[in-house]
Order: C-alpha cells, then structure tokens, then sequence
C-alpha cells in the first residue's frame, strides 16, 4: 500500500434518545489516523469509545443522533463523508472494503451454527477479494482445518484470528479494532497486539479502541485519552503515557498494576447527567471552580489545571 489515506474526525457527537433523556455519548470529539500508524482511543469502560467507532461505520441503533464530520481520504479520490453517508455508500465503499472492522468478543459475532470456513468464504464473495479462506487462515495464523470448526470449538486466540482474518478479507486500508484484547490471557493480547503492530508497518491505518493501556502502549504511535465522552488528552503515545497533562491519564496511568495500583476514586458520571464544565471534575483533587466551566482543548489536553507540561 503507497497511497497516503488518512481518517479525519471533527467534532464528532453522538446521542441516543432515551424516555425522559438523552445519553451524550460522543461529544465534540476531532482527531485523525494516518496509514502506518496506529491510534489507540482509551478510557474506562462506558465512556463512548466503542460508540464512536460503531458510529463511524453507520451501525447504531435507530434512536442515535450523529452529527460532525467524518472523512476518509485515500488515493488521491474524493473523499468519503461518513457521517450522514447512506447504508449502500457505507456498505458498496466503507464496510470490509475501506475499513476493516475486528469485533469486541469475537466467538459471540460468529454465527454459532456456521463453520469458520463458511462465514469467512461468504465475506469473501460478498466483498469480491480474489484471496482464498486458506490464504486468509495461514495469513493470521490458522491452520486449514481449524477453519472448518464451529464458533463454540474455537478457543479465544482462534476465534481473534478467525475475526482478523474476516476483518481483513477485502484489503482494507483501515482496521478498526474495537477492544480486540476482551476475554483473552496475556501472551494471546501479545500476540493481537503484534498483529496489529504488523498491519500498521505494511501501510494500513489502525485505530485501536480499548481500555488496556498497556495494550495500547505495545503498539500504538499516537494515543487519545476518553473520559464520559470527550476526548481529554491526546499527543504521541511515548508522551501521553510518559508525562500524562490530564488528571484523568494520570490517574489511569497510576492504575496500572505495573505502577501505583492506586484506582481513580469515585465513578464517571451517568451520560444522562453530565456535570457542567469538566466532567472529571467530582473526581479530581485539582479542581477549582473555573472547573464548572468546560477547559478548551491547549496544547493536546482539556483541563483548566494540566499538570506539568511535557514540552518545558
């Protein structure tokens, strides 16, 4: 892959429309993955990663409201606006074909009574990849017939390949994975990690969602950082992780069980009731009242009271 495609978001907000609410999901959120690299957009649980990746795709639910801008730019082509795109824009161009999607929990996105073989094959006629189930398996790591076992005979490690392999079926220039790394043990994280690192050093683009920072630390070059739907921090992983600006990173950073092993105190807040100004706000031992006011993003960090800025 020589064409230099990027993946541009601005000012990204998702709802969904509840009885007597409205869950604010996604707010405001810009950032970009160029091919080569990889993103990793991390956070507790809950706060609207795996939205906003879904969101991407055209695959909410009918009571989602999207607005913002999305493009995807490759090949020197038009680009592609996903936000507002139609099903058969996203499904002809988008889905499998210019983004790759490897699911959250992949034994439970395989239909259970079809062979991996069949479900593979079928996205291969479906996208019109002149690659073959065969091919596909020992690419990502699979012997032929293990291809030819049901979803319930497939372990985790082989179920992630069987999901990679799917993901990958129709080339695309984009992967997104979205919490690759649930249900698995640490060399099969590993193992996911350094498939992804591998895609990103052959020219594709990947944004990795997940709330595994030492994941994300294995592979990533640029990292944002999600609290309650907006995104906090962002800057190049080395850096993010490193000297973190935010108290939410530094917090998460510190949770680590190869750090502090100190967790964060309190909860995040409901999407349905957000507090004014900072949402990290009832948790944060900086804050101050300006903090009831919403901090502007400066300098790849939201907050009123960063803490030492990395670049002094």
């Amino acid at each position: 892959m020589t064409d230099q495609g990027r993946l541009r978001v601005r000012d990204l907000n998702v709802g969904f429309r509840v009885p007597g609410a409205t869950v604010r999901a996604v707010n405001d959120a810009s950032f970009e993955v160029r091919q080569g690299r990889c993103l990793a957009l991390v956070g507790e649980s809950g706060c609207g990663k795996s939205v906003l990746a879904h969101a991407l795709l055209g695959l909410l639910p009918a009571n989602a409201s999207v607005s913002g801008q999305a493009w995807l730019e490759h090949g020197g082509g038009e680009p592609v606006e996903l936000v507002g795109a139609s099903q058969a824009v996203l499904a002809g161009r988008v889905r499998g074909r210019a983004i790759g999607l490897i699911p959250q929990s992949p034994a439970t996105h395989l239909t259970p009574v079809r062979t991996a073989r069949a479900q593979l094959q079928e996205v291969i006629r479906e996208l019109g990849s002149p690659a073959t189930a065969d091919d596909l398996a020992a690419r990502y790591g699979l012997r032929p017939h293990e291809l030819d076992r049901y979803p319930h005979e497939l372990s985790g490690g082989m179920a992630q390949r069987v999901a990679n392999a799917i993901a990958l079926a129709g080339d695309p220039w984009l992967v997104l994975a979205d919490e690759p790394t649930s249900g698995l043990d640490r060399p099969l994280v590993d193992r996911a990690m350094a498939t992804l690192r591998e895609l990103c050093d052959e020219g594709r683009a990947v944004l990795l969602i997940t709330h595994d920072l030492r994941a994300a630390e294995q592979v990533a070059d640029d990292l944002a950082v999600m609290y309650a739907g907006r995104l906090v921090e962002s800057g190049p992983a080395a850096e993010v992780l490193g000297r973190p600006r935010h108290p939410y990173t530094a917090g998460l950073v510190a949770a680590q069980p190869d750090r502090e092993f100190v967790p964060i105190p309190g909860m995040p807040p409901e999407l349905t009731r957000l507090p004014r100004g900072c949402a990290f706000r009832p948790r944060c031992g900086r804050h101050t009242e300006r903090c009831a006011t919403s901090p502007p993003v400066d300098g790849g960090v939201a907050c009123h009271h960063p803490l030492e800025d990395r670049h002094a």
